[in-house]
């Protein structure tokens, strides 16, 4: 989906939308100390020969930064607003496509919607995401996915009509390799040719379309909000039963029990896809 132009402080204040909301205003305030710092500085009374161009210079800084401690605050508030905002849009997102019954529940969104609502599905799921914007020089990748010191690449096509065919998941094979990502996820709201589910087989590109996708939100939802519900009875310090072998939230295959080597979580289990490592699909134990 090709981008338009946009003006340096809409690219501020996307950038600062990347972040945390908190993240903004923090950036906000640290901005206008450090600019004011700068413009409250005394220019010397008299100036020495050979001392001019210097002079120009300190003034030529300090009108910058009298005019930025106010203006780039003010883009960095924004930016903090369009995170909040964007932040409870996706909770709004995931709740539409879980509450719904409709086949064509991913219909109605716009191509920006549609992912953001893929974006925190994958969060659901355990991963860090970065929302790239796409349509860029790098390959047209809409998010960066980050899990257990793995990174993973994400195309988004929010097409109703057409069927992504076999260019799209080869081309985004090909960033994979130029990038080092451990896999990839092209995702639609509509469906695949057969040519591209041929050439996604056997690699580690998964391709996920309309409806398998709702099913991943609704799982991974159900998944989020079980984990952050308190046990009803028992002994605080009780330890879950493990329950049977779920299925695989990329793949639906049956998942087997593994240990993690590596990473912030190693030497913790969780379950991993049986279909590895062309399916690096994962669920926490418990």
């Amino acid at each position: 989906m090709a981008r338009r132009k946009t003006s340096p402080a809409e690219d501020v204040m996307d950038l600062v939308a990347m972040l945390p909301w908190w993240a903004g205003v923090l950036l906000a305030g640290l901005a206008y100390v450090a600019l004011h710092h700068v413009a409250v500085q005394l220019t010397a009374a008299t100036v020495q020969p050979g001392q001019v161009g210097a002079m120009v210079t300190q003034t030529l800084w300090r009108t910058l930064a009298a005019i930025g401690q106010y203006v780039l605050p003010i883009l960095c508030l924004a930016g903090a607003a369009m995170s909040a905002w964007r932040r409870r849009e996706r909770k709004q997102l995931i709740g539409n496509v879980v509450r719904s019954e409709a086949a064509d529940a991913l219909d109605g969104m716009s191509w920006q919607q549609f992912e953001r609502l893929v974006g925190e599905g994958f969060r659901l799921q355990g991963y860090r995401v970065v929302e790239t914007g796409g349509g860029g020089a790098d390959g047209g990748v809409d998010l960066v996915l980050n899990k257990d010191g793995e990174k993973y690449l994400v195309q988004c096509k929010q097409w109703r009509a057409f069927r992504v065919g076999v260019e799209v998941v080869r081309e985004l094979y090909g960033v994979m390799a130029a990038k080092g990502a451990a896999g990839g996820f092209v995702v639609t709201s509509g469906r695949f040719t057969d040519e591209a589910r041929n050439f996604a087989e056997g690699r580690n590109v998964q391709l996920i379309d309309g409806t398998r996708l709702r099913a991943l939100i609704k799982q991974a939802a159900g998944t989020s909000q079980h984990g952050a519900a308190k046990p009803a009875g028992g002994s605080p310090g009780a330890a879950a039963p493990v329950s049977a072998a779920p299925s695989c939230p990329m793949c639906a295959k049956v998942m087997v029990q593994r240990t993690a080597k590596r990473g912030a979580n190693a030497g913790t289990a969780f379950w991993g896809c049986s279909g590895y490592p062309s399916c690096k699909g994962t669920r926490p134990i418990g």
